[in-house]
């Protein structure tokens, strides 16, 4: 087990999600036993409530938070007011929480879009507070950045041990592959199994960073391990590609035989989103280890064994 693990109960908030399942799965690989890793569940544990938190909270030595509402682009254009409101309150009530319970450490998962929308690409992490966030996701990206400046305020005020990562798009095996809270990878899959044509929202010329769930975790707990609050870092690939050579890529591996169409009509959101990796690789040692095309074929390979894709051609 490494040094910083040993002895300690660790909160996983969002736990029995996509991402972090993958959070816990690295913990046990590390050495940390189940009756020491605590995942709130959300039928009886409502993270935006401050006395839910507190009970979480209780007798943990590492937070890990991970819980907020996310969804993809549809999701958050429909939703940018409960979107912010519900990751706001979860993040302070949290953060406050794990202040009362002298937490040792505290590491919060953001993501690319607490950027500016219009800073330059690859994006490093200077730029964070130099514009707006992009309107298409201004509730989760709002929220996001806000965790930042939390970081310090709590650092600065009361001497916390808070940090923050910042993800590019995650992807991999149990993301949600339907509805509108899936993202272009899961939901690009989903419709390959589909008989149907392939509808991809935008002209597919915006550009995007895709990081491997497995990547994500580990970069968590490196930051865990190793980052001084109140430094926040990104975690991504630092590999660019487009959305149309995403989607053909994704359909080059499902075997998918039928037409591509892109939509202009419908927005495809920031034309770049790349990020550096250096800060993260010089700060924590945090290095993606699985390609793109490697991560897609697990991915799949996945999915086609779950009755999720049970759809016929």
């Amino acid at each position: 087990m490494h040094t910083f693990w040993q002895g300690k109960r660790i909160l996983v908030s969002g736990g029995s999600g996509f991402i972090g399942s993958w959070v816990v799965e690295a913990l046990r690989q590390r050495g940390v036993a189940d009756d020491s890793i605590v995942v709130p569940r959300s039928r009886n544990c409502d993270l935006r409530l401050p006395d839910h938190c507190r009970n979480a909270v209780r007798s943990c030595h590492v937070v890990i938070h991970l819980a907020a509402p996310t969804g993809g682009i549809a999701f958050s254009r429909a939703h940018p007011a409960s979107q912010y409101r519900d990751c706001s309150l979860i993040n302070l009530h949290m953060l406050e929480s794990a202040r009362e319970a002298g937490v040792e450490k505290f590491v919060a998962l953001g993501n690319l879009l607490a950027y500016p929308a219009a800073a330059a690409s690859p994006l490093c992490e200077e730029f964070l507070h130099d514009g707006p966030v992009a309107g298409t996701h201004l509730g989760i990206g709002l929220a996001k950045r806000d965790m930042v400046a939390l970081a310090q305020m709590y650092v600065q005020e009361y001497g916390m041990h808070v940090v923050n990562v910042l993800s590019a798009n995650a992807y991999g095996p149990r993301d949600r592959f339907e509805g509108p809270e899936s993202h272009v990878i899961p939901a690009t899959i989903a419709k390959c199994f589909r008989d149907e044509d392939l509808v991809v929202w935008g002209d597919g010329s915006p550009t995007r960073d895709f990081l491997f769930v497995e990547d994500i975790a580990e970069g968590i707990l490196l930051a865990a391990e190793r980052l001084d609050p109140p430094g926040f870092v990104n975690l991504a690939s630092g590999a660019e590609v487009s959305i149309a050579d995403l989607v053909k890529l994704i359909a080059s591996l499902c075997g998918f035989r039928r037409p591509i169409v892109f939509d202009p009509s419908k927005g495809g959101g920031d034309p770049r989103r790349v990020a550096s990796t250096n800060m993260a690789s010089r700060l924590i040692g945090f290095s993606p280890r699985v390609p793109l095309s490697e991560g897609l074929g697990r991915t799949i390979d996945w999915y086609k064994r779950t009755p999720l894709a049970a759809v016929p051609r």
